[in-house]
């Protein structure tokens, strides 16, 4: 297991129409995610010294996550207003603004960001020169999250999201995001796009397909896997979970050292890294709000290191 995880992005409540606030934010769930599996996270991020932001404090507190000196200013807490359709599908409506001191990355393994907190200046450059600042045994990954309503210029964000992915190692992104990202001409259908990403520069680049499961392309292989059975309550937070549950796969068997030292990786590894992050994605769409697993929701074969001859 890795010295330390560092998680960079927002934090932000989810308030439902009924008014009930769930704290939210995709990186924010990531480092949650990562947490109740297991793994020591600091999530850099930052929330007001408000009521919300003590709801978001106080999870992270709960759940494990550390929180960095000048996390909480004086600002407000960003809010993302939810609704649901009837498949239980969630869209929002942002209230946020971005900013954070640079992140100290000393003595970390793997860092992580994605959506808003990657792209919405001026947090966004912040956020993506500390990611290419990371040592050369970081792993880096990268969930683009798509918010087209706040993410600002759609060519500029697109050109933002390109160049962070082909800085990363691990690229992980939903088939909604990769529709959106065709819309600058560059590729025309979601698996054009899933080709260009992993051709840029990742080793492992995943597009997620809700219910359909996931298509991954790997050192040029690719796979498709299909979902598990579950039965949806709600979306929110979905990918998040696939996110994490991705990340303690890789970090779980060793695979995140093969991907920074260039050391092939095994199919085997691949389905197994694949199977924990639809196993956590079907735990999170059967729950109300983001609530990704903890080991003992996994099925028992995806809770250990991968055998030697796996």
């Amino acid at each position: 297991m890795p010295a330390q995880i560092a998680v960079i992005g927002e934090a932000l409540v989810d308030v439902v129409a009924d008014g009930t606030a769930f704290v939210g934010g995709s990186p924010l769930n990531v480092a949650v995610g990562l947490a109740r599996l297991g793994l020591p996270v600091t999530l850099h991020t930052r929330v007001g010294d408000d009521g919300y932001g003590r709801q978001i404090t106080s999870l992270l507190d709960s759940e494990g996550v550390t929180l960095p000196d000048g996390a909480v200013d004086d600002g407000r807490t960003s809010v993302a207003a939810v609704t649901l359709d009837d498949a239980g599908v969630a869209q929002y409506d942002f209230t946020l603004g971005w900013s954070l001191p640079s992140p100290d990355l000393t003595g970390v393994s793997l860092v992580h960001t994605g959506s808003i907190g990657a792209v919405l200046e001026p947090g966004g450059a912040v956020t993506r020169r500390a990611v290419a600042a990371a040592g050369s045994g970081v792993l880096r990954s990268y969930d683009p999250n798509i918010r087209p309503d706040v993410m600002g210029d759609p060519a500029a964000t697109r050109a933002k999201v390109r160049d962070l992915a082909a800085a990363c190692h691990v690229v992980k992104f939903s088939d909604e995001d990769a529709r959106w990202l065709a819309g600058d001409g560059t590729d025309g259908t979601v698996e054009d796009v899933l080709t260009s990403v992993a051709a840029s520069g990742p080793r492992v680049t995943v597009v997620t397909r809700g219910g359909q499961g996931c298509t991954a392309v790997v050192d040029g292989r690719t796979y498709d896997l299909a979902a598990r059975p579950a039965e949806v309550v709600d979306t929110i937070g979905a990918g998040d979970a696939f996110m994490s549950g991705l990340l303690f796969a890789l970090v779980r068997d060793g695979v995140d050292r093969s991907l920074v030292t260039g050391a092939p990786v095994g199919d085997g590894q691949v389905r197994r890294a694949l199977e924990t992050a639809l196993a956590s994605a079907a735990v999170a769409v059967s729950r109300e709000g983001a609530q990704p697993p903890s080991p003992s929701d996994l099925p028992a074969d995806l809770r250990t290191d991968l055998p030697a001859d796996g």
